[in-house]
This record gives C-alpha cells, sequence and structure tokens, in this order.
C-alpha cells in the first residue's frame, strides 16, 4: 500500500517539508504498520512546545473606575496567553492599552521582548504608526493649519499629484524579498504625502512653554507597510508550520537567524524610512508653502520593532523612551498624543524595572468604536462633534464626522498621564496645547461604492 501525505496525517503527524522526504523513503522500503510509526518518528521534526506558564510582563495600568474595569482584565488575559509563546522573554503593559484580535495577541499599548524572533502579527499591518513634530515659531496656527490642509491627503487610495519617491530608497526597495514586488513599490510611489484614515491625524498646537507655533503629524507606512505585513505574516505562518504548529497562527514567527529573518529585519528598516520620508514630505512642502525655516523638527514611532543583538522588542502602540531604540534620536525627545481636545505630550525618560525602555503612545480606548456608536445613538453626530470640540479647530478631511475620533471615544487623559508619572513611564518637558486638527472623518460614507448603491 502506498504512503502518502494522508496517511502521515491520520498517523498523527504535523504536515511539513519533511513529509515529502519520509513518503519517499517509506515507499521506498515499503514500510507499513509499527515499522512506518517507528521510521515517522525518528524523523520527524522535534517541534518547540507553548511553555506551561507565562512569562512575566509588567502592569503599568490600573482600572480607576468601573468602566475600565473589563477592559483591564482583558488585557491581562491577553498577556497570560501572549507570554506563553516559547520565544518570549518578558513583556509590559502600558496605561492606554486595550485588548485588540483574540485571546493572545498583543494588546495595543503592549511590549513583548523575544528571543531571534520577529513576529510580523506584533506590529499589525501599521508597520511604523509613528509622529513628527515641525516648530513654526510665531506663525499662526490657523494660517499653519490652512496650509497643511491644502497638502496634506486622508483617506483610502494614494494621490494624484505623489511625492518623488527618492531613488536611494527605491534601490533598497527593490533588493529585499519582502518590498522587491509591483504591489508593495506602487504603494512606495502613490501613497507618499498620504496619512490614511482612522486615529491618523495632523494636529496645530502652540508650546506650552515658549507659545510657539508646532505641527504634529501622525500616520504609518501605508500600503507599502500593508503589503510588508502580508509577506511577513505568510513567511512566519511557513515557520510556525515547521517549528512550532502548537503555536496560535497570530503569534506565528520569523527566526531572526535565517535568511528570511534578516531580510525581513531590513525590509521593516526600508519602511521605517520610508514613513519618516512621508512625514517629511508633507512638513516640508507646508515650510516652503509658508516661506518658513522651521527651528526644530524630530520625530518617533510607536508601533515597530526594536533590536538589541537578538532580542526584540515588539511595540504594539508604545513609545520607545530609551536611546538605544531610535538611532536618530534629538535630544531623547518624544511624542505622545493623547486626543484632539488634549495637549500632545513632549517626554524624555529612561529604561527601569518595570517599562523596559517604554512608555505610553496615546490615550488608547476602553471600548469599541461600534460600542462608542451605540453609546450615543440618542444624538446626532453634529450634537456630538458641538459639544466635544468647542473652541478647535477641527475638520475632517472628507467632511463626515467620524464621532469615534472624538475625544469621549478615547480614555481619560488625566488618568493616562496620572498613571505615567506614578509608574515612571516618562517625563512630560512640555506640551503642545490645542488649536485644531485635520482627520479623516467618515470617509465610508460616501465612498463610491455606497453612493453607487444609494443611487440604485
Amino acid at each position: 500500500m502506498e504512503v502518502t501525505g494522508e496517511t502521515l496525517i491520520q498517523l498523527g503527524f504535523n504536515p511539513g517539508k519533511w513529509f515529502s522526504e519520509a513518503i519517499t523513503h517509506a515507499n521506498a522500503h515499503q514500510l507499513s504498520g509499527d515499522a512506518l510509526v517507528k521510521y515517522l518518528k525518528s524523523v520527524e521534526p522535534e517541534y518547540i512546545s507553548l511553555l506551561d506558564e507565562a512569562r512575566p510582563f509588567h502592569m503599568n495600568l490600573r482600572a480607576e473606575e468601573e468602566g475600565e474595569i473589563d477592559n483591564v482584565e482583558k488585557v491581562r488575559a491577553t498577556m497570560d496567553a501572549l507570554m506563553r509563546i516559547p520565544t518570549t522573554i518578558e513583556g509590559a503593559v502600558m496605561p492606554d492599552a486595550c485588548p485588540t484580535g483574540g485571546l493572545g495577541q498583543i494588546p495595543v499599548g503592549g511590549v513583548v521582548s523575544t528571543k531571534n524572533a520577529i513576529h510580523p502579527n506584533m506590529h499589525s499591518a501599521d508597520i511604523c504608526c509613528s509622529v513628527m513634530m515641525t516648530n513654526f515659531g510665531h506663525t499662526d496656527p490657523k494660517t499653519v493649519l490652512d496650509t497643511v490642509h491644502a497638502l496634506t491627503h486622508f483617506g483610502p487610495g494614494g494621490r494624484k499629484d505623489p511625492f518623488a519617491l527618492e531613488v536611494e530608497l527605491e534601490n533598497k526597495l527593490r533588493s529585499n524579498r519582502f518590498t522587491n514586488n509591483e504591489r508593495a513599490l506602487n504603494f512606495s510611489k502613490s501613497h507618499l504625502g498620504t496619512q490614511g484614515d482612522g486615529n491618523h491625524f495632523t494636529f496645530v498646537g502652540r508650546s506650552a512653554q515658549t507659545g510657539e507655533t508646532i505641527m504634529v503629524t501622525h500616520h504609518g507606512s501605508r500600503g507599502l507597510g500593508a503589503a510588508v505585513f502580508t509577506k511577513g505574516m505568510k513567511t512566519a505562518e511557513e515557520f510556525r508550520r515547521e517549528i512550532s504548529p502548537e503555536t496560535p497562527k497570530h503569534n506565528a514567527w520569523i527566526p531572526y537567524d535565517t535568511d528570511e529573518g534578516k531580510e525581513y529585519w531590513e525590509a521593516l528598516q526600508w519602511v521605517r524610512e520610508w514613513t519618516k520620508l512621508n512625514h517629511t514630505v508633507l512638513h516640508e512642502a507646508t515650510a516652503r508653502s509658508l516661506n518658513h525655516d522651521p527651528s526644530l523638527r524630530f520625530w518617533n514611532e510607536h508601533n515597530f520593532i526594536f533590536k538589541e543583538d537578538d532580542v526584540f522588542y515588539h511595540a504594539k502602540g508604545a513609545t520607545p523612551l530609551d536611546d538605544k531604540f531610535v538611532p536618530d534620536s534629538h535630544e531623547q525627545l518624544r511624542l505622545i498624543p493623547l486626543n484632539m481636545r488634549e495637549p500632545v505630550l513632549i517626554v524624555k525618560g529612561n529604561t527601569t524595572a518595570n517599562n523596559m525602555g517604554f512608555a505610553p503612545h496615546g490615550a488608547g480606548r476602553n471600548i469599541s468604536r461600534s460600542e462608542h456608536r451605540r453609546r450615543n445613538s440618542d444624538r446626532t453626530p453634529e450634537e456630538i462633534f458641538a459639544t466635544e470640540t468647542k473652541g478647535l479647530d477641527v475638520r475632517f478631511y472628507h467632511d463626515e464626522i467620524d464621532i469615534t475620533e472624538l475625544p469621549t471615544a478615547y480614555k481619560n487623559a488625566a488618568t493616562v498621564k496620572a498613571q505615567m508619572t506614578e509608574f515612571g513611564l516618562g517625563t512630560v518637558v512640555d506640551e503642545i496645547l490645542p488649536y485644531g486638527c485635520i482627520m479623516a472623518g467618515n470617509w465610508q460614507k460616501n465612498a463610491p461604492c455606497k453612493r453607487k448603491n444609494r443611487r440604485r
């Protein structure tokens, strides 16, 4: 009787690349019964199992009101499951943490260090989501907001007039298996100078210390990052099947000491470089339009993977404080936005026993977007908007209000700031007091497919 892959599966063996050679050998030697099972056990790969107990993690988060209890417990439960993944070393949770996805998926506001392993799902499709600020001196903040409003682009798709991609960066993208494909390369050009949707924004305010006008942009790597993430997850899944099938798919990893691992790490660096450029072209275009030479500009990512030797720090919505994580750091300064009604914090900090070298990335959420809509269904978006943005110049690029991006959709900013102090998660050295901001808004309401359906 011929041995097939189905034969091996029925005998309880996990499929993998080793099947092909084992099947050839078994058929060549006409193995069956106990002899076949004995042989298969002798050549079956030694799988890496889940840990019996979770590795330690630091909860820099505490529920301070009844509405936060469920969120905190879900965060704790998902971290308990996550820290049983065999690559993990240590973890930390920030005050802005909230669960996302299934049990064992890294929460927003989570940090996890791993040994020799890059977990693509721990940075998600929005690789290198980040913030950049430019100081425009005593320029009128409305003038700055008007200027950047005319230059930026929010929502799906690319620009009709994209900025030029640097030749050197394009060559880097073409040199890597994760970025050298038509989809990624097209995104790298058409999405340059775009900010996407969701919680991404352009914020303009004044320094609490000097009164100078500062612009802050917030976005990730757009379609380029999503394309790299998709290929990264596929590669991680191939390794998972081979070395740790017991590990949940969303926690699959790419071993760094492989060709794929080193190339994926390199691809992340090119995505980081592209994302920084994506911020920079908007800031420079704004400065040129204002005929202004900026006095200060710096940036930091808060959704990325950071490396120290063969240890990888996965920060899913967490700001790196330690300069060892930020090669282009400016005087240890970092940006932490809260919500459109609150200041953007400028902070400094160092690694401590409980923060792993990180701080929060914002205010986070206690409830989902859909739950926030349900709780506010008794008022119109216009009524909610008028109440929550009073005194601010808040604009939605697609002219449709998204109430899930208004202040009450997020955690209490004062609580997040207080817990930053309590848990030693950075020191605030200045605040950018809000004047106004631009966000995508509810672009789906008037998306082409929906307009077409309404006409029908």
